[in-house]
């Protein structure tokens, strides 16, 4: 697949080749596996007019519980969200970083072990065709390179598209998301599509997930 412009993801509240502290994981060491998740519908409820602030983000109940779920039985965390409202110049990367902060806050103070290790976004318009913005697998590539780098502590170097020829095993991992674009980026990424009910988010899946 090929992008008309290679429009690479970016990084919440950091570069998005700057170093990652990587919290240990509760039940020993990473095998490899991380959980792709989209943000609204799959954390948190959405809405088809944007989550515009702090004040507009409300976590789906049993969400921090499924999160800390997928830390303990060996998964990295990672959020891959679409946020087009930047590109159209609704609103800033400032504001997107304290709608994320505020859901950071709101999932550890449900259980201390929620930790989302990465959040990555696209913050481009559907129409300038960026690698990053799903269903193009942008930013699942960059969470991968990413999160690798950091458990083995040398430097973050991405590459995208046909420039990384990483030897990246999926198969261990998941891509949650309740729409199209969110299947389409786990199809070409080749990891498994997991699709939630975007009423409920991923409580909906996490006994699929876990395999209870």
């Amino acid at each position: 697949m090929v992008c008309e412009f290679m429009l690479i993801p970016r990084r919440d509240g950091a570069e998005i080749d700057s170093p990652l502290e990587l919290l240990p994981l509760p039940n020993g060491t990473w095998d490899g596996k991380i959980a792709y998740l989209d943000r609204d519908g799959v954390l948190n409820v959405g809405s088809e007019n944007y989550i515009n602030s702090p004040e507009e983000l409300v976590v789906f109940p049993n969400t921090a519980d499924s999160v800390a779920a997928l830390r303990e039985s060996g998964f990295r965390v990672c959020v891959v969200t679409n946020q087009s409202p930047v590109g159209r110049g609704l609103w800033s990367d400032e504001n997107l970083h304290s709608i994320h902060k505020k859901l950071r806050e709101l999932l550890l103070s449900e259980n201390s072990n929620a930790h989302l290790d990465l959040i990555l976004y696209s913050p481009y318009a559907p129409w300038e065709g960026a690698w990053a913005r799903k269903p193009n697998p942008g930013m699942l590539e960059a969470a991968r390179q990413i999160i690798s780098a950091s458990e083995k502590n040398i430097e973050i170097k991405l590459r995208f598209d046909n420039d990384w020829h990483g030897n990246h095993d999926e198969s261990k991992s998941i891509m949650v998301g309740d729409r199209d674009v969110d299947m389409g980026a786990a199809f070409n990424f080749g990891v498994k599509g997991i699709r939630c009910n975007p009423e409920i988010g991923i409580y909906d899946v996490i006994s699929e997930i876990l395999g209870d």
